[in-house]
């Protein structure tokens, strides 16, 4: 009986350390997903907010010049 308990918890904990290898490659998979879809996302933002910071920075430098004429 000892033997036959020995080979069962054996397997079992094969079993369970391989169902945990694989949840953990399965999270690491989709942990890198995620990170590479909200780096996407802050890619896209961070180019829309450098544009119309681009726009604003040309329409001060429009509008200085004229605040000087008017002096």
């Amino acid at each position: 009986m000892g033997f036959v308990l020995r080979v069962r918890f054996a397997s079992f904990f094969c079993g369970a350390a391989a169902a945990s290898a694989l949840g953990l490659y399965i999270l690491q998979k989709d942990y890198k997903t995620a990170h590479h879809v909200v780096s996407q996302q802050m890619s896209s933002l961070y180019g829309s907010l450098d544009g119309r910071i681009s726009a604003l920075e040309k329409l001060k430098g429009d509008e200085a010049p004229k605040e000087a004429e008017a002096l």
